[in-house]
């Protein structure tokens, strides 16, 4: 394997270090620290074969992208792959702090965006992290106040929200701007557009006081705004070969890979049945999301909130490692990374191995799976 040549410029790093949503709700959920979760069903299989090791640790987000963690962990599918190996389950509320738990040996796994994968990979020079399998596309939509933008050529001349400088969903709307003819200052987000970055907990409160006039945003924030009036003028999975973009993948530690190959197989499996029994029972798989949300925040969705966000994600094994590849080169376009090495960012041969026993298809790693 190859090791990554350049790294992030400074001013994402340090960017990287404010709280950030990668991914919805990034695409996620809120602030910078972890918390342990107690998961309605038991971590533990009884009567569950031995495997390598005694615990594993997954890292998530408590948002609607994040599902296959969400109900895989609380209707208790991911523990009956691991048997007698106990889950211990980790929530966080920005990329980069979940990318320096898996680090730090705080977390062994993790659901995660794919610009945090990007960043984690290449400021490690390739030697922290693979990413092991998909989790879900799509959940990103442009919403806007219908009373101010009726086209999108109408965005010209606003004020429009993104999660984070660098974030997954800044650099697509930066890469849509410039594929307009438009010009913004991607360190400023000024310009033809003004690109205001905003924490996803506080875009409602923002559009609804007027100081933002629509966001590129995940959902659930996306639904909450259109609770408030906005209109949904474009979702982002149709600017994307067959309708799909990575919004959630899972990584594994590489030491992690290394020593418990069994285990790392394990959490796979039952992320590739949580994926099977969501498609399966959208409703139940809703409700049990809903519930788990409820668990770690305090409060469910609102069903208005939460049946349209529901809708547009996809939950998928397939990692699209093409679409990752093209996010990368979107934020070297806009002048947010240096142009990174990724040979070697995925590991896809255990999740084959899954599906190739289970009879569905192989995904495929874009050239960029380790040799």
């Amino acid at each position: 394997m190859s090791a990554p040549r350049t790294t992030l410029r400074r001013s994402i790093a340090a960017a990287a270090a404010l709280p950030l949503l990668a991914v919805a709700l990034t695409a996620c959920g809120y602030g910078s620290d972890a918390k342990d979760d107690d998961a309605k069903k038991s971590n533990v299989s009884a009567g569950g074969k031995k495997l390598s090791a005694d615990t594993v640790k997954i890292g998530y987000f408590p948002n609607l992208t994040h599902a296959t963690a969400l109900v895989g962990i609380q209707e208790g599918i991911i523990a009956k792959e691991l048997g007698s190996t106990e889950v211990k389950p980790s929530t966080f509320n920005a990329g980069p702090s979940e990318i320096e738990a898996l680090n730090a040996g705080s977390i062994d796994i993790g659901f995660i965006g794919p610009s945090p994968a990007i960043n984690g990979f290449t400021k490690s020079k390739g030697k922290s992290l693979r990413i092991i399998g998909g989790s879900a596309s799509g959940g990103v939509k442009l919403v806007v106040n219908p009373k101010k933008i009726k086209t999108l050529d109408d965005l010209k001349g606003k004020k429009i929200a993104t999660p984070q400088l660098g974030n997954t969903q800044d650099v697509a709307f930066l890469n849509w701007i410039s594929e307009k003819g438009w010009k913004v200052d991607a360190q400023s987000g000024k310009g033809d557009v003004s690109v205001v970055r905003t924490d996803n907990k506080v875009t409602p409160d923002a559009y609804k006081s007027g100081s933002i006039d629509g966001a590129w945003a995940p959902e659930p924030t996306a639904s909450k705004l259109v609770e408030q009036g906005a209109k949904v003028l474009l979702d982002e999975s149709t600017l994307w070969p067959d309708n799909k973009f990575v919004i959630t993948n899972i990584i594994v530690s590489q030491k992690f890979l290394d020593q418990h190959p069994d285990v790392v197989e394990a959490v796979l499996r039952g992320s590739v049945n949580t994926n099977a029994w969501i498609n399966a029972n959208p409703d139940k798989a809703k409700a049990s999301a809903n519930s788990a949300l409820k668990t770690l925040s305090g409060k469910e969705l609102p069903k208005d909130v939460i049946d349209p966000a529901w809708k547009s994600i996809q939950f998928i094994d397939d990692p699209l490692a093409a679409t990752l590849d093209a996010e990368a080169k979107h934020a070297v376009k806009a002048g947010l990374l240096d142009e990174p090495d990724l040979n070697g960012i995925y590991d896809l041969k255990p999740l084959n191995k899954i599906l190739k026993t289970a009879g569905k298809p192989e995904v495929a790693d874009a050239g960029l799976g380790v040799k």
